[in-house]
């Protein structure tokens, strides 16, 4: 390359762009590479593993430089979103060979792990969402908007509390967080997300400014058809997520087309914890797939992985619309029918996204010979869902217009199998365009000419090996041996020198040199301008062709449904109007799913007379299984699904709470008990009559005294102030006295059995308290030292005779015993002092009682 400095017009050009994306890395496109610069150079060779090298100086040292392939730059891009890296792609507008000076360059999109469309960047069955969060006017309220730049997916809500936008961010996942400047994200969102929240300048955020955006990009003169109007958080958060989406598009975004505001009435609301207690769609560790998606995801398409996730994690409240779903669950059901449905759909594609592409304008062909073949599959999905007897595959079956025209004039554009792009031409069916055909015959004739040509100059000159052929580096040629170069005529024009050959050509070659290589370029600018036709056409059509897609995602999810319900033996839940929950042999589904042994199934009863259960029982035993598959079963009902047990009543719950499991967030400085104690609170102060909620060993993060003091109070306000329906389970027995003062309150045991030295789960809920927690038991079974179990059984013992309390060895001078937290006889030594009443007592009576105390106290003693 030739040197250049930072005063020539390329690199005055290239840092005139970057100023503009001072911190995100520079796609600088020259000719067939994408160059980086500077430290963006350096950024990039340590991410990529790419080759670092020089190129001029500036300031008197040599410019860093990298670069990447125009044709390999998806592998690439793919590593940097995966980094968390933004990138801009600057492209050369003008023709290389016509410009004086640099050649014009401008940014064409910035990509960011926000706002990806393409499908290689994406994750094929999960959205991924672009947010921002907005807090409101009077610091009272969250504005949430979010909006996944692939499927055209927007939403918008407002939130009253920290920990129910903790629960939506969780819920959501996003890849970027926008937040205006000057804010952070509160505590309750979790430290994977404060690390991608950037901010932004606050007039993206203004109420004024996000309502002139939306009424734009929607057409509306307001934002009441959205029911959008009146969220001062909500709209600011739509506004800005809107603007950021354009300026990284570099235009608009004609498949947006609709803003759903979403409230949290409408659904069963749950918050970070819980979400990442009940594993939805990913593990405590993060890794592999045993969660719930994981179980019950079969669907056909990547929609409708997307819309299955989408339910789960928004479970709903409305009793109509769960039974809508459960009715054409049990229709797709009967005699397996709901196979025919995914017949159908095993040819469908990611209609969604391609349909984005398309309004983007960066579709392929491959894009759009899938979307023939989806809507190909319209009419017979149509058909079937007709043929079922339920209201909501009849109202999916009416969402599914037959489109022949499309499906026939992308049959008649497209090859079979067209190539990824459009750069190379050869996607454009024969036949389809005249004009097409016939530059397109220039270069399919072309070997009958060489071949023709080649039997007149062999004829011509006498000289039988005499070849003519072609290459992509050097055109058409007539090539001669070197021993019969004598008879080469005249008019034959040396081109190219080999070792045991000479290269010609002829007038008449170099004229049909000129005509063929004419026609191909010809003929490839004229298939691009086909597609852009085609493109363009369907782009004016979204508003009719995206409603497909979303009955396509739904019908598919329905008959995953259906499929899991066969397959694991679920059941149809029966919703109820009374205030009870009732599973008869219910079963965890992960747990289920994931073990070779049978599983133990359990029963549930709630209702007014029994609204909590206090579980005992020893670790390992199955309290936690047991609590998080009630969880489960209930969020499945909720989302429309089946669900694993014998039998199912329940009443729709607003709120799921669960407080399982030791974890600190010693990024935000809080330490395993202070989680506890936060997630406690949370719980306490927001559970209702209508929640359920899970408590697991509350209080075993701190001292014994204070621990079962924390978990009795807590037990206690959960029974009597919030009065939801409650799972607690606990190994502090004398909680278990809870059930004889507190209405509405009953115990329950995991049992197991001893069987010599060891411990046999049993893994059976059953009636009544456990007698013993069988701590020793599981000791051994995690493998302690035998000593240890020796030693730790001798304590056992000594602590149960009251012989030694846990902090003096055996033979000390023992202290006065603990009191009794819970109800032991009266201490007269305590009782006396109560009575007294010290401002009534002359010098004389207080004397006299301090002997009186004394002789209590060694009374107590003795």
């Amino acid at each position: 390359m030739t040197q250049a400095n930072a005063h020539t017009p390329m690199v005055q050009q290239y840092l005139r762009i970057k100023a503009e994306y001072p911190d995100i890395l520079l796609f600088y496109r020259m000719g067939d590479f994408y160059e980086l610069f500077f430290e963006d150079a350096q950024r990039a060779a340590g991410l990529l593993d790419i080759t670092l090298t020089q190129r001029g100086e500036s300031g008197g040292q040599a410019i860093p430089m990298a670069g990447v392939p125009v044709h390999n730059l998806e592998p690439y891009l793919a590593r940097l979103v995966k980094a968390g890296e933004s990138v801009a792609i600057c492209e050369q507008m003008g023709d290389p060979n016509a410009a004086k000076g640099p050649v014009e360059r401008k940014v064409v999109r910035v990509v960011t792990p926000g706002t990806l469309t393409e499908s290689h960047l994406l994750e094929e069955r999960a959205n991924n969402f672009l947010a921002a969060v907005v807090p409101g006017p009077q610091g009272d309220r969250w504005g949430l908007a979010a909006l996944d730049l692939s499927t055209a997916r927007f939403t918008v809500t407002e939130l009253d509390s920290e920990e129910s936008l903790g629960g939506e961010v969780t819920r959501l996942d996003p890849a970027e967080i926008l937040l205006p400047e000057g804010h952070a994200l509160p505590e309750s969102v979790g430290p994977p997300y404060r690390d991608r929240a950037q901010p932004r300048p606050t007039w993206g955020f203004q109420e004024d400014t996000a309502r002139e955006y939306l009424t734009e990009q929607f057409g509306t003169r307001d934002l009441s058809a959205f029911d959008c109007e009146g969220l001062s958080a909500g709209l600011p958060a739509a506004g800005a997520l809107l603007i950021y989406a354009r300026e990284t598009q570099k235009g608009l975004l004609p498949h947006v087309r609709t803003l759903e505001r979403e409230r949290t009435a409408e659904t069963v609301v749950m918050d970070a914890a819980t979400r990442r207690n009940l594993e939805i769609d990913r593990t405590l560790s993060g890794e592999g797939d045993t969660h719930l998606v994981g179980v019950i995801d079969r669907t056909v398409t990547p929609m409708g992985a997307r819309l299955l996730r989408h339910w789960l994690n928004r479970p709903l409240r409305d009793m109509e619309a769960l039974r809508r779903r459960h009715q054409a669950v049990g229709s797709l059901l009967d005699r397996g029918r709901f196979l025919e449905v995914r017949e159908i759909l095993d040819r469908a594609g990611d209609m969604e996204r391609i349909l984005t592409r398309v309004g983007l304008g960066s579709a392929n062909p491959r894009d759009l010979k899938k979307l023939g073949e989806t809507l190909a599959v319209v009419p017979a999905l149509r058909e079937v869902l007709e043929s079922h007897d339920s209201p909501r595959l009849a109202e999916l079956a009416e969402a599914l217009p037959p489109q022949p025209e499309w499906v026939g004039h992308l049959q008649r554009a497209l090859v079979d199998q067209p190539p990824a792009t459009v750069r190379d031409g050869g996607f454009i069916r024969p036949g389809f365009d005249a004009e097409l055909d016939q530059l397109k015959d220039v270069g399919d004739n072309a070997g009958d000419y060489l071949v023709r040509l080649e039997a007149e100059e062999r004829e011509a000159t006498g000289i039988d090996t005499l070849k003519v052929a072609y290459n992509k580096v050097h055109g058409y040629y007539i090539e001669v041996s070197k021993s019969r170069l004598g008879q080469v005529p005249e008019r034959f024009i040396r081109k190219q020198t080999l070792k045991n050959a000479e290269r010609f050509v002829t007038p008449e070659l170099k004229r049909f040199e000129e005509q063929a290589l004419s026609a191909a370029e010809r003929a490839l600018a004229r298939e691009k301008a086909l597609f852009e036709e085609l493109v363009e056409s369907l782009r004016a059509d979204l508003p009719a062709l995206q409603p497909l897609a979303q009955a396509i995602a739904e019908a598919d999810v329905l008959a995953c449904f259906a499929e899991r319900a066969e397959a694991l033996d679920y059941v149809q839940p029966e919703w109820t109007e009374d205030r009870s929950l009732t599973i008869r042999e219910g079963r965890h589904p992960v747990v289920e799913a994931a073990s070779s042994d049978p599983f133990v199934p359990n029963d549930l009863i709630l209702n007014n007379r029994r609204r909590m259960l206090l579980i005992t029982g020893p670790n390992m035993g199955g309290k936690s299984t047991y609590m998080r598959q009630v969880a489960l079963i209930t969020l499945l009902a909720h989302a429309g699904s089946y669900v694993p047990a014998a039998e199912a009543r329940l009443r729709p719950v607003d709120r799921i709470f669960t407080r399982i499991g030791a974890r600190d967030d010693l990024a935000s400085g809080r330490s395993t008990f202070m989680v506890e104690m936060t997630e406690t609170a949370n719980i306490l102060h927001n559970a209702g009559p209508d929640s359920l909620v899970l408590m697991d060993e509350i209080g075993r993060g701190t001292s014994t005294f204070d621990g079962l003091a924390l978990a009795w109070a807590s037990a206690e306000r959960l029974a009597e102030h919030n009065r939801s329906w409650a799972l607690f389970a606990t190994h502090y027995f004398e909680l278990t006295d809870l059930a004889d003062r507190l209405s509405g309150v009953a115990n329950v045991h995991v049992s197991a059995r001893e069987h010599g030295d060891r411990v046999i789960f049993l893994h059976t809920v059953r009636d009544g308290a456990a007698d013993r927690s069988y701590g020793l038991q599981v000791g051994s079974l995690a493998g302690l030292p035998a000593p240890v179990i020796e030693r730790a059984r001798d304590l056992l013992e000594e602590l149960e005779s009251g012989a030694v309390t846990p902090t003096h060895e055996p033979g000390d001078p023992q202290p006065a015993p603990q009191l009794d937290l819970f109800g032991s006889a009266a201490d007269p030594l305590v009782e006396r002092l109560r009575e007294t009443d010290p401002d009534s007592l002359t010098p004389r009576q207080a004397l006299e009682l301090l002997y009186e105390l004394q002789g209590l106290a060694s009374a107590r003693k003795s």
